[in-house]
């Protein structure tokens, strides 16, 4: 009986494998298709030039003669996502995995225009290498590489909103990096992630560094605020401490991505003893890139001096008898409602430590609100 049971679970497996890679495919034909999409229609505006002189009914007329040809999907509002994602990633081109798809369609008429000609002599030169390095953009193309075979169209609907360069590739790599859903992105974008991110103005700096794994600043991966609506606690209601804890440990994959790249859970109610005193730190983190533990205390009002001071004395402690011998010394971030930046200033000032004292917003508010919090957050460090 066991013996058919395992081969129920391994046909049931490679079930699962396959009906994931025939998605996968489905995703990257979809994506390399729209952006052709794209590239067709930028080409017949530009028509040889380097500059597109868009016409006025283009889209319109494009849509109405394909909507004849009784074709789904091409709407107006399509074809102008179509041509933008073209435009936001031309370096497609370079990707291998756009070679490989027209491996097979080369007797087609997929690249019949002369740049596009072009583009493909170019990537058969040098003995059929394609350089995978830097695009003419300045884009890495493994990046580009990354997009196509982990994000769905979907993923790059979103992506293509953003209103920069940077911005959109902060939130391509996060996705990509840390297998963001769709929901997850926009969650991110929503909140302003990108906004909060770090505390440094230079973010596409911030971003390379990572991409290196360059030494990088502590301050780079500590926001203020931070969003935690998906707890899904009421303003009003009463709750303590151990209830906000517990509702992140419910929700602790969504909290990990408002955290940010590179936290790792380790412990809840972490006790520390001194003399038979006992002491418990709400939550312990490891962070894999900072290469160091971060100690997060949880609470419910207004910052307070000694709220400092007890964090001191558990990044001390952590320093002494927890950490490893290739750990740097311990962070600390003090979570609160709200908090006096004069108070924050003077209480963590000359600490033998690390310590990120940030405001925990349990409602998501309006953008115009978010915008200026971030911009008081950001003022401190001009």
């Amino acid at each position: 009986m066991q013996e058919i049971q395992n081969l129920v679970t391994i046909i049931s497996e490679t079930q699962t494998y396959f009906r994931q890679q025939a998605q996968k495919q489905v995703n990257i034909g979809l994506t390399l298709r729209n952006w052709f999409f794209g590239f067709y229609i930028v080409e017949y505006e530009q028509k040889g030039k380097d500059r597109a002189v868009y016409g006025e009914n283009l889209i319109q007329n494009l849509s109405k003669l394909l909507g004849e040809k009784h074709l789904k999907g091409f709407s107006a509002v399509n074809l102008r996502m179509y041509r933008n994602f073209y435009l936001c990633y031309p370096e497609i081109q370079q990707s291998v995995t756009v070679e490989l798809y027209l491996n097979d369609f080369q007797q087609n008429k997929i690249l019949q225009t002369v740049s596009a000609k072009l583009m493909a002599d170019q990537n058969h030169a040098e003995n059929n290498e394609i350089v995978i390095s830097q695009s003419a953009t300045g884009k890495s193309i493994s990046d580009i590489e990354k997009m196509i075979n982990h994000l769905s169209f979907t993923h790059i609907i979103e992506l293509i909103k953003q209103d920069s360069e940077t911005k959109r590739s902060f939130y391509q790599w996060q996705s990509t990096d840390n297998s963001w859903s769709v929901r997850e992105l926009q969650r991110a974008v929503n909140s302003m992630l990108y906004e909060r991110t770090g505390l440094s103005f230079d973010k596409e700096k911030v971003i390379e560094n990572q991409k290196k794994q360059l030494p990088i600043l502590p301050e780079d991966f500590f926001k203020n605020p931070y969003i935690l609506e998906f707890l899904e606690l009421k303003q009003e209601t009463d709750y303590s401490e151990s209830d906000l804890e517990q509702a992140i440990i419910n929700h602790l994959q969504t909290f990990l991505i408002e955290l940010g790249k590179g936290f790792c859970f380790e412990a809840r109610q972490k006790r520390i003893t001194f003399d038979n005193t006992h002491y418990f730190i709400d939550l312990v983190f490891y962070h894999r890139i900072l290469k160091c533990n971060i100690l997060i205390d949880l609470k419910l009002g207004e910052f307070t001096h000694a709220d400092s001071g007890q964090m001191n004395m558990y990044l001390n402690y952590y320093n002494e008898n927890e950490k490893q011998e290739n750990d740097n010394p311990p962070i600390g971030l003090i979570l609160c409602a709200g908090k006096n930046e004069n108070l924050v200033k003077y209480a963590t000032a000359n600490l033998t430590q690390h310590v990120f004292v940030s405001k925990y917003l349990i409602n998501l508010p309006n953008e115009n609100d978010l915008k200026k919090i971030i911009e008081e957050e950001q003022k401190k460090f001009i």
